[in-house]
């Protein structure tokens, strides 16, 4: 397999610190075939944001590395699970980061996830996004509460509900597909998907070579204002085998369909899962606790405005004093 890839990362216009971090493995590492290309967005203060990245990212890859494990799919999960430990145990829950993966391999890509940086895979002039984003808002458009468009506008666009170093453990999302000569991968942090439209992204990638075309992407997203830190990687795929030919007319005339993996006793288990479009993020992880309160407020918000629009006004005091009466609860946000 011949692989052609570049990367390219920037602060933005709006924040000092670049938290991203990403990294390629070698490719005589461990003696693996293949490639992996990831990319870590870092949350919990300049500092601790910063470490989690990069501690993700070069434990991911080390673990990669070091594995003997034969199955492309169980291998990135584990290098997946024991970053998150690492993260943990140095920052004690209060930092963490997003991660995305990209193998490709014996003519397939297997994708990892954590969070909402993304993949997308580029074919014959389309693109879709094959992982899934764990956010306050993707869930929202999955549950049929926000449309893409209102998600992508949202308030609450910035939480997230998984991360790596947030808890002892994490559920590690898992896809893989047949990939074929003229296909493009890109991974991104949500300083450019959130930003910059997703044709735009492919036509950028179809237009230019990966040098160029990751550092033209930037540009877009910090001309779009560049509220956050943007990294991109770019990974084309020139030739599988000797003899395989480009075949520019296979389009994807249907969403794609990522396989999740699930290991079992008896090998590897595959379930069907349509991925998921929706939007970003950008520090500690929304909790259980924080989705119970962002409902209760919007309980409280619906109650008052009731109680100031139809209750005289001694009426709606007295309602509002006994609704506020009691202690709060606190709830975590990517900021």
């Amino acid at each position: 397999m011949k692989v052609r890839y570049s990367a390219h990362s920037d602060p933005g216009l709006k924040r000092e610190v670049n938290q991203d971090w990403y990294g390629f493995s070698k490719p005589v590492q461990g003696g693996h075939k293949g490639q992996l290309l990831v990319i870590c967005d870092g949350m919990g203060g300049h500092a601790a944001g910063e470490v989690a990245s990069r501690l993700g990212v070069e434990t991911i890859l080390d673990q990669f590395g070091r594995s003997t494990e034969d199955n492309p799919a169980v291998l990135l999960e584990q290098a997946f699970s024991v970053a998150n430990q690492q993260i943990y145990v140095q920052g004690r829950g209060a930092m963490g980061t997003t991660g995305v993966a990209a193998l490709l391999v014996d003519h397939m890509l297997y994708v990892a996830n954590v969070g909402d940086s993304r993949a997308y895979l580029i074919r014959a002039g389309q693109i879709q996004q094959i992982s899934q984003d764990h956010s306050f808002v993707a869930e929202q458009v999955v549950a049929g509460l926000l449309t893409p468009a209102e998600a992508r506008s949202s308030v609450h666009r910035n939480m997230i509900t998984r991360a790596l170093g947030h808890q002892q453990e994490v559920q590690v999302d898992l896809f893989t597909l047949p990939i074929q000569v003229g296909d493009m991968v890109l991974l991104s942090t949500d300083g450019l998907h959130g930003v910059v439209e997703e044709h735009d992204m492919a036509q950028v990638a179809l237009t230019l070579p990966p040098e160029a075309a990751v550092r033209r992407l930037v540009e877009l997203a910090n001309a779009g204002g560049g509220p956050d830190n943007i990294t991109v990687i770019l990974a084309c795929i020139d030739s599988l085998e000797a003899s395989d030919t480009p075949d520019p007319s296979t389009a994807i005339t249907e969403p794609l369909r990522p396989i999740t993996v699930v290991e079992a006793e008896s090998g590897p288990i595959t379930h069907s899962l349509s991925p998921v479009t929706t939007e970003m993020p950008r520090e500690l992880p929304l909790s259980r606790w924080g989705l119970v309160l962002a409902l209760l407020t919007l309980l409280v918000l619906i109650v008052v405005s009731v109680a100031v629009l139809w209750l005289p006004v001694d009426e709606a005091a007295t309602a509002m004093s006994m609704l506020f009466w009691g202690r709060g609860v606190r709830c975590r946000f990517r900021c």
